[in-house]
C-alpha cells in the first residue's frame, strides 16, 4: 500500500482544521446521497502530503489493541447524539474502512477514510437544511477523529 493515497474526490463543504500529531491538517467529506432512507457520504483526514493513517491519529504512546472504527464509531455517535435516529435500540450509524489494512493485525495503518451511513431523526433532520446536516456530520467526525489521539 503507498505511503499517502489523494483524497476520494472533492471536499463537498469547507474542510474543518483539525491537528495531527504536531502538524496540522483537515477532515472533509464528499457530496452525500440518500439510498432507502439513509444518508451516506465518505470522510477522511488529510494533510498536505494526502490521506493520513489512522496510526498518525493514535495516542503517542502507541495505537490500543482495538481497530480504529471500535473507538471512532462511540465517538462519532456521541458527537452526533440527539441527530441519530434510534431503531429498535440500536443507533442507525454504520461505519467502514475505504481500504482495509494490509495487515489485518496491524489495523492502525489504514488510511483514515471511512464509508459512513446514517438515519436521522426525522423531526430534526427536517429542521435542517442539507447544508447544515452535512456540517453537523463533519464536525461530529473532526471531534471523533481528535479523540481518537487520547488514551
Amino acid at each position: 500500500m503507498p505511503d499517502r493515497f489523494p483524497p476520494p474526490g472533492p471536499a463537498w463543504l469547507r474542510e474543518q482544521a483539525i491537528r495531527i500529531g504536531q502538524g496540522s491538517g483537515h477532515v472533509a467529506l464528499t457530496r452525500p446521497s440518500e439510498l432507502d432512507g439513509w444518508w451516506l457520504s465518505v470522510l477522511w483526514v488529510a494533510d498536505a502530503k494526502g490521506i493520513v493513517r489512522f496510526r498518525e491519529l493514535a495516542p503517542a504512546a502507541g495505537p490500543p489493541p482495538d481497530p480504529p472504527l471500535m473507538r471512532l464509531g462511540p465517538a462519532f455517535a456521541g458527537a452526533l447524539s440527539g441527530l441519530i435516529l434510534e431503531e429498535n435500540g440500536r443507533l442507525a450509524i454504520r461505519l467502514a474502512p475505504v481500504a482495509p489494512p494490509d495487515d489485518p493485525a496491524r489495523p492502525w495503518r489504514t488510511p483514515a477514510v471511512i464509508r459512513a451511513a446514517f438515519k436521522f431523526e426525522p423531526l430534526r433532520a427536517a429542521s435542517m437544511i442539507d447544508v447544515e446536516l452535512a456540517e453537523a456530520v463533519l464536525a461530529g467526525f473532526r471531534r471523533s477523529i481528535e479523540s481518537l489521539a487520547r488514551p
